[in-house]
């Protein structure tokens, strides 16, 4: 990986990957859409505000880099990332990589269930695969075990150094009861479920508008 890329670019390039899976009858993304995808209030960690100048910046920034690629078939420009096929993933790859970079250090199980919504995972191991093979590239890393934590976390590399959402001492002074845990983990479960009922819908609503067109 011959390429550091700011918070900016990251959440850029992150959104790209994240529609081509779960929108792909809307990709490419017009800069508009881009910004939308960019500034959203779920599945984002943290959430920004990032106005279309800035995000237009770093799109020229990845062309540069040839992580993004700009389509002209239509009248407005649109865009499609390019990591993918630049460092040769696989679709589980990508979903997991994007997770990283739109929600920040995760562990393996945190990803595995999130990542659902992107691309099936048929096997627990099919998911551990597919980090060992990002982390043999270079994208990312798995973060040391933190006081209190029952698993590792990983995160990626393209801004560099190891990114961490938050310091240490903080992860290990938080609270972790098994009640919040379990009612996380249920939420996550129900918005997860509520992703793919969309998803679906989506499909259908394109399937029927183009059986009357």
């Amino acid at each position: 990986m011959d390429f550091t890329l700011d918070a900016t670019q990251v959440r850029a390039l992150g959104c790209l990957m994240e529609k081509e899976l779960s929108t792909p009858e809307y990709c490419p993304l017009s800069l508009n859409a881009l910004v939308n995808a960019c500034n959203q209030k779920t599945n984002r960690q943290p959430v920004l505000a990032l106005d279309a100048d800035t995000v237009d910046a770093a799109l020229r920034s990845l062309k540069d880099q040839q992580l993004v690629v700009q389509s002209d078939a239509s009248r407005v420009p649109k865009f499609w990332q390019a990591l993918g096929k630049q460092c040769h993933l696989i679709d589980r790859e990508v979903a997991l990589l994007c997770l990283l970079m739109l929600r920040g250090p995760q562990t393996a199980a945190e990803l595995r269930a999130r990542g659902e919504s992107l691309c099936a995972f048929e096997t627990p191991e099919q998911a551990a695969e597919a980090l060992d093979n990002l982390a043999t590239t270079g994208l990312i890393v798995q973060l040391p075990r933190q006081p209190g934590q029952k698993e590792s976390r990983y995160t990626h590399l393209l801004g560099g150094a190891a990114e961490t959402d938050e310091p240490a001492a903080t992860v290990a002074a938080a609270p972790a009861g098994p009640s919040m845990a379990a009612r996380i983990e249920q939420l996550e479960t129900t918005v997860a479920g509520l992703q793919e009922e969309l998803r679906l819908l989506r499909q259908e609503f394109t399937a029927f508008r183009s059986h009357f067109a």
